[in-house]
């Protein structure tokens, strides 16, 4: 497909790099020459420098065969105008990022209205990633398929774990949970399991489970699975706001340290359900004051990535609950894996995967059968649903006599509603979506996966 990018900051250029990667003809444009010759030097993308509102730009740009317009510069509003701008021009799907709060509540007027196919918030949906962890506390992340019938769920094995020296072919048995491990993350190396590997405490796993079953595995393995009933949440940006709304009402007590009185004045109106602390979060001695080593959960969610690593790493010394980190830039992710930061929250990776997930859903009405898409372990494993729509050569044959491609898993299998956990013996049938994870990217269909 055709695409073009408008605003090529952090965002921009991460949705750049990997949709090239995909295969897509990208022309990025911005306003800005360095950043146009940043993105075109280190990518193979066509670039305009000039502003993305503008018809003259767009038509340079080519939007009369663009198939989709991206725009995620650092105005709510300029993304708006060119979606609109880029109806007008061409007949091409637009996504804008839209980030302010005020927006938020009309949000369904300005996509159904203003004809604007997706609108993006990095701050809520990163809001809401924190609110999925809140309910499965053990887990590292969360991500659905099969319209939210399975998850996929990252862990860290704990020590004395019953998964500890276990081959993963005997974890459903010793378990009595239907579980399939699809990736494995040991140090630096990463593993698309065979079921003889043998799984070590400490080892990171990402697991493929019926929805309902995610509580009682994590029981079994050793995993806490209480419910977290506090919060405790260090600055009180737009994040902050919207996990004090998606509480409100219910047993989950927030609780909001801001360093500015104005900030915290108009918190205490939005939220009244929530505990508004006037105080410099930065302060150890106010952390504990406030009961940081009681707290069910700790987010660090200030403007500074510097700040939230200390604090974080404070806060998994002084406290036995869940960590949240909030980092915003997108190097050093090696180093900041390493680090024992907890959950950590990137709403500029979330932006990019978000989008991306789109493009796909997209490029299936043109001939890929992908439903869904993940990235698993940064951008080394894909997790991806695809549709069985044809009667194609691996339908009804048994997996085992199926010639699967190296570093590949059929993970589950949704039969109109039924989870299949697989096994050998299972077989894909018309009419099924099934889940894949692999290290081969960009697969259109599912008959990639076979040799």
């Amino acid at each position: 497909m055709k695409i073009i990018i408008i605003g090529c900051g952090k965002v921009g250029s991460a949705l750049a790099e990997q949709l090239d990667r995909e295969g897509h003809d990208i022309v990025a444009v911005d306003n800005k020459p360095a950043a146009i010759h940043h993105v075109t030097d280190t990518l193979d993308v066509m670039g305009v420098i000039g502003n993305g509102a503008s018809y003259k730009v767009l038509l340079e740009a080519g939007i009369e065969e663009t198939d989709i317009l991206i725009s995620v510069t650092n105005s709510d509003e300029l993304n708006i105008l060119c979606c609109l701008i880029a109806k007008k021009a061409g007949k091409c799907h637009t996504i804008a990022r839209v980030r302010s709060p005020q927006y938020n509540d009309e949000i369904d007027f300005i996509r159904e209205e203003l004809g604007i196919s997706m609108t993006i918030n990095p701050e809520l949906e990163s809001a809401l990633e924190l609110s999925r962890l809140i309910r499965l506390p053990s887990a590292i992340k969360i991500e659905t398929f099969a319209k939210g019938k399975v998850e996929l769920l990252k862990c860290q094995i704990p020590e004395n774990s019953i998964l500890d020296n276990m081959q993963i072919k005997n974890i459903s048995a010793k378990t009595h949970c239907k579980v399939l491990v699809c990736a494995v993350e040991r140090k630096e190396e990463v593993h698309i399991p065979s079921g003889d590997f043998i799984l070590r405490s400490q080892d990171k796993i990402s697991v493929i489970i019926p929805q309902k079953n995610g509580p009682e595995f994590f029981y079994r393995i050793g995993l806490p699975t209480s419910h977290i009933k506090d919060i405790m949440i260090l600055g009180g940006g737009v994040i902050a706001s919207y996990i004090g709304r998606r509480f409100a009402g219910t047993d989950v007590k927030v609780k909001i340290i801001e360093q500015s009185r104005e900030r915290c004045e108009e918190l205490s109106v939005q939220l009244p359900d929530s505990l508004i602390i006037h105080a410099n979060g930065a302060d150890q001695n106010v952390l504990i004051e406030e009961g940081l080593e009681t707290t069910d959960a700790f987010a660090s969610l200030t403007n500074l990535d510097e700040e939230n690593i200390l604090l974080s790493l404070y806060a998994q010394k002084k406290c036995k609950g869940k960590i949240f980190t909030k980092i915003t830039r997108l190097t050093f992710d090696d180093i900041i894996q390493e680090m024992n930061l907890g959950v950590i929250l990137n709403p500029k990776l979330i932006t990019a995967d978000r989008i991306i997930q789109y493009v796909r859903a997209k490029q299936n009405s043109l001939g890929s059968n992908v439903e869904t898409l993940y990235k698993l372990v940064g951008d080394k494993v894909e997790a991806m649903e695809f549709s069985v729509k044809n009667k194609a050569f691996y339908v009804g044959v048994a997996l085992a006599q199926l010639n699967i491609k190296g570093n590949t898993l059929v993970g589950c299998i949704n039969r109109k509603g039924r989870i299949i956990i697989p096994n050998g013996q299972d077989t894909i049938q018309l009419g099924d979506t099934v889940i894949i994870v692999t290290t081969s990217f960009a697969l259109d269909d599912l008959s990639e996966i076979f040799e």
